[in-house]
């Protein structure tokens, strides 16, 4: 059995970061939304039998078993909403909703309707996010008491056309919207519940807050330093996790976003050759290499294709998606105050 997806929205997320996972994954597109002249050949190009649709309710109307939301973050719950009102499982690229109480909206509306919403948190299948769970399980730190992560960039210069960049927090756009959602969900993937400690959340550039720190404090007793910023210089490790033995260093992304955005694509659902970002224990002088695990973002949609099924679980739960959200408000009211 193929099943049938709909991709509302074809621009960077939707065609590079949504489309062609889908596919290895064994999905069919069935259906595409867009209004956008060069996007729509772009959708006809990619994939020569997939309808293009202008509105939501046209794209729900081709018998799909499945709903992409790739569209601005202003149209998310709309979209959503729609999809799961017409008996449709979806998945909202991140974040879910602007707001903790937009997201709220929206899965009370799953839970209204019986039909799942998830949301693409696909950073969990990095390379680093794959090598931290097997490094924490195996204890290869020892008792790990710290998490410093980053999504660190030098974009000195702005681009007022960017709806990411431009448009205010109430719009959807901003880091802490973008790649806070990335840093939060791991966090609380690998160490559990958390509260806000500390919050930064502002603009150095002068668009949309485009600079942020948020601190956690887990009740396993980790501390998390998250830093999200396109103002940064020097860019510190990707990842650096402490433990009472040690502490694994990873500089860099796996290069599953660069390949998609060049186009290349996981053959089979697998990338050759592995998306795999070197691991380091690092012990004061001593150094050795820890065995990284592989990345691979077709994972993402493997789980939701067995989740709709009912062979699997769904690689992102409601209740996940409504801890990131809280986190997020609440990183932004501390940061106000």
């Amino acid at each position: 059995m193929t099943l049938r997806v709909g991709i509302s929205g074809y621009g960077l997320a939707g065609r590079y970061f949504h489309a062609p996972l889908l596919k290895a994954a064994g999905f069919e597109i069935a259906g595409v939304l867009t209004r956008n002249p060069e996007r729509t050949a772009h959708a006809k190009a990619d994939f020569p039998d997939t309808e293009v649709v202008s509105t939501i309710s046209d794209l729900l109307a081709l018998e799909l078993d499945l709903l992409v939301v790739a569209s601005a973050n202003v149209v998310h719950a709309e979209e959503a909403i729609a999809g799961l009102r017409a008996g449709v499982p979806v998945v909202v690229d991140k974040p879910m909703g602007r707001s903790l109480a937009e997201t709220e909206e929206i899965i009370a509306v799953s839970k209204e309707t019986g039909v799942m919403v998830s949301t693409y948190f696909n950073r969990l299948f990095d390379s680093d996010a794959l090598t931290v769970k097997k490094a924490i399980a195996e204890g290869a730190i020892g008792n790990v008491f710290r998490l410093d992560s980053r999504f660190e960039r030098f974009r000195p210069n702005s681009n007022p056309q960017s709806w990411r960049e431009a448009s205010s927090a109430a719009d959807g756009g901003g880091n802490l919207l973008d790649l806070g959602p990335h840093l939060v969900s791991l966090a609380l993937n690998w160490f559990g519940p958390a509260e806000v400690t500390y919050a930064s959340v502002r603009s150095i550039r002068g668009l949309a807050d485009d600079d942020i720190v948020i601190n956690l404090k887990h009740e396993s007793g980790v501390d998390s330093y998250l830093s999200a910023s396109a103002i940064i210089g020097s860019d510190g490790p990707r990842i650096r996790l402490s433990g009472s033995n040690g502490s694994l260093v990873i500089q860099d992304l796996d290069g599953q976003e660069s390949r998609l955005r060049s186009g290349e694509k996981p053959n089979g659902g697998v990338w050759t050759p592995p998306a795999v970002t070197p691991a380091f224990i690092h012990r004061g002088d001593q150094i050795t290499e820890y065995p990284a695990e592989p990345g691979n973002y077709t994972l993402f949609y493997a789980a939701v294709r067995d989740a709709i099924v009912g062979t699997g679980t769904w690689p992102v739960t409601p209740d996940d998606a409504l801890a990131v959200a809280k986190i997020l408000d609440d990183a932004r009211a501390l940061s106000i105050r």
